[in-house]
């Protein structure tokens, strides 16, 4: 399903984008300033996000995995897991490929298309990635609140279902408020002091004010933000609740546990991009904006495996047996 989203998605845009229908024809590409500092530094920096992809690359790849191989992980709970970790490979490499190309590049281009690309996927995997939480901590309040009722509503069904929305629904969220970035006059400078294409620096680079425009988009950002992160709080609140009323304390550890990794994932994502994207008129400093930018784009899916395995019986189980039968093939 992604694969079919991303073919359709890149076609659309590519057309949309094109040429002929720009408002203007003076920039045809930006400059991507990136991390400023020496050659050397440039090469330990390089070196740093080089070693950071790929380690989320593994962990995130040995939860699909896991998830894949192991029946007993072929649950609501894990298929969900499976699907975010997929995500997570996804969310970085919208990002860090072309980041260590910009390092190693002399003139740290990237065309004009290239660029509202990326802000698309960059963006809609980032929803996805919000709805994917809230879908998990539904998930995590029928587990706890509702244990009885729970096999005849998370049915394998409804799973796939809320799976797909998850999906399509991410995508569809940003078309417009690109689109309508994109048609604003771009007469130059090009340089975006950033490693990614962002909202802030775009409009900061428009030969015109378009109020209406950003309040459009910062309206959606802040709704596609809290939208999630509501329903996830009102959930955490039910779960806690129902957590604390547990007699043993035994069955309180345990569900604390369960739902724990979960809300260590949330606060890591939603902190960060709270700061960023709900008020973008915090003079925020471009070198502050690039480090919250790599702690929720490239920090987070690194952590994401580590936090729930570590905190998961089953999951380190699968992952051991996952490893080992990639070892024993070898």
């Amino acid at each position: 399903m992604f694969f079919i989203i991303h073919s359709l998605i890149t076609s659309v845009f590519l057309t949309a984008l094109g040429p002929q229908n720009r408002t203007t024809h003076f920039v045809t590409e930006f400059v991507l300033l990136g991390f400023h500092g020496q050659k050397e530094m440039q090469s330990c920096f390089f070196s740093f996000i080089l070693v950071l992809y790929l380690m989320t690359l593994l962990g995130n790849g040995a939860i699909v995995c896991a998830v894949k191989w192991d029946r007993r992980l072929h649950t609501p709970m894990y298929i969900l897991l499976g699907n975010f970790a997929f995500l997570e490979i996804w969310y970085i490499s919208s990002t860090v490929p072309n980041m260590l190309v910009n390092i190693l590049s002399e003139t740290k281009t990237i065309s004009f298309s290239g660029c509202f690309l990326q802000f698309y996927f960059f963006f809609s995997l980032g929803t996805t990635e919000c709805f994917f939480l809230s879908v998990m901590a539904y998930d995590r309040y029928l587990a706890i609140c509702r244990p009885l009722h729970y096999p005849s509503i998370m049915t394998g069904k409804f799973c796939v279902i809320l799976v797909c929305v998850c999906w399509v629904g991410g995508f569809l969220c940003y078309p417009v408020p690109i689109v309508l970035i994109s048609q604003l006059p771009f007469c130059g400078p090009n340089i975006i002091d950033h490693f990614v294409c962002d909202p802030g620096p775009l409009f900061a680079l428009a030969c015109i004010s378009a109020p209406s425009t950003e309040l459009i988009c910062y309206t959606f950002s802040s709704m596609i933000i809290f939208g999630p992160f509501l329903s996830i709080l009102g959930s955490d609140t039910l779960v806690i609740r129902a957590v604390l009323r547990i007699p043993s304390g035994a069955g309180r550890t345990k569900a604390f546990s369960t739902c724990g990794s979960h809300l260590m994932v949330v606060c890591l994502f939603y902190g960060t991009l709270m700061v960023m994207y709900v008020s973008p008129r915090s003079g925020n400093p471009a070198a502050m904006q690039k480090i919250i930018t790599l702690v929720y784009s490239a920090m987070t899916p690194l952590l994401n495996p580590l936090i729930y395995s570590l905190r998961n019986k089953d999951m380190k189980d699968a992952l051991k047996r996952v490893l080992g039968l990639t070892v024993s093939r070898n």
